[in-house]
């Protein structure tokens, strides 16, 4: 209880120094792609489930989720961004118990931007061959459940961004913690620290230029700017509603130990992003569920702007309308297990929505 406590203290302490939510640092961080959900699941509800986040899907929005994983979790997740931008996400993530309460996790992203053209101020219209930018996140996590309501955790994540001649590099640390309360564990609710780390730098042969004087060449090497991570902070809460109670014969409520009052549930997610280079957000969404056979889901990712076209205040792409599903297929006699399928689609006008389709196994 205290060590979750203490992490509890430590997020506020700095999200109240690092986070303004301020128009005026857009433009000013780097590796925006960490920003990206590469999940589909919680991208049905746009990340509005960061306090109800379970499993390796909780990298993204708060470890602590980690640490709801039964024995071993699978997932794979293919995210094509902007219909006919032919960028795609590929994501693997693994969580094993280690423990009574302690879970590990290790995850895997890869950003796929196709084959660009090489052009250079002599061949502008290119002719010299392609090239492929390589996006490569790789996370390490742990999370623990310190009692029956409190849960907590951290990742270290290692950014890498390079083509053929020129490449930054550098780590960035979570730290997240939950707390659920309320019969049945209805309610939730949870912090997460992101993305938080030093500044990266490019550097490499692509930043050196031959130039001549007095008919004699020499190399000159560019320094860059170092850039910061997109640090945020998520806040979030949810709600479990039961529908059609199971009751015995005078109308009471009836429900053996250990299982839910219904097969049918309707849960309420929120969240609200305080982004540090960019505009604060807010997301809300709402999940259907049968058992844990069949989910619908919808959400809406908003920020200032957002339903003006022309409203110069709107920055983000990735904001607006989602929708998703889930269906199960459980292993029969072990609870909590089976393969799972999620979709999800996220609008994104005036650009091509973006779909993701993710599978997992859980033993």
């Amino acid at each position: 209880m205290k060590t979750a406590s203490h992490i509890l203290i430590v997020l506020l302490m700095c999200s109240l120094q690092s986070f303004a939510g301020n128009k005026e640092r857009i433009g000013q961080a780097g590796s925006n792609q960490l920003l990206i959900n590469p999940w589909a699941s919680s991208g049905g509800l746009g990340g509005s489930n960061s306090a109800s986040v379970n499993g390796v899907e909780s990298f993204n929005w708060n470890i602590a989720g980690l640490s709801a994983v039964g024995k071993t979790e699978f997932a794979y997740s293919n995210v094509r961004l902007f219909s006919g931008s032919d960028i795609a996400v590929n994501s693997v993530a693994i969580g094993q118990r280690v423990g009574e309460s302690s879970v590990l996790g290790i995850g895997f992203n890869s950003f796929n931007f196709g084959n660009i053209p090489v052009t250079t101020t002599e061949n502008p219209d290119g002719g010299l061959g392609t090239f492929s930018p390589q996006f490569l996140n790789f996370t390490i996590a742990y999370a623990r459940a310190f009692s029956n309501s409190i849960q907590g955790g951290g990742a270290v994540r290692v950014v890498s961004e390079s083509i053929n001649n020129l490449g930054a590099s550098g780590v960035a640390l979570d730290a997240g913690i939950r707390y659920v309360y309320g019969k049945y564990d209805r309610a939730k609710f949870g912090i997460a620290l992101r993305n938080v780390g030093p500044k990266l730098t490019y550097g490499g042969d692509g930043l050196a230029t031959t130039v001549t004087y007095n008919d004699n060449e020499f190399t000159m090497n560019q320094r860059t700017e170092g850039f910061e991570m997109p640090a945020l902070l998520n806040i979030g809460a949810s709600y479990d509603m039961y529908l059609f109670p199971r009751t015995d014969g005078e109308g009471n409520v009836s429900v053996a130990e250990g299982e839910k009052p219904s097969d049918y549930r309707v849960t309420v997610n929120g969240t609200f992003t305080s982004n540090s280079f960019s505009p604060d957000q807010i997301r809300a969404g709402l999940e259907f569920g049968f058992k844990e056979y069949f989910a619908v889901r919808g959400g809406l990712i908003y920020e200032g702007g957002l339903f003006d076209p022309l409203s110069k205040g709107r920055v983000n792409a990735n904001a607006g309308p989602v929708i998703g599903f889930a269906a199960m297929l459980p292993f029969k006699g072990k609870e909590n297990s089976g393969f799972k399928l999620d979709y999800a689609y996220r609008f994104a006008n005036p650009l091509g929505g973006t779909h993701a389709i993710g599978l997992k196994l859980n033993i």
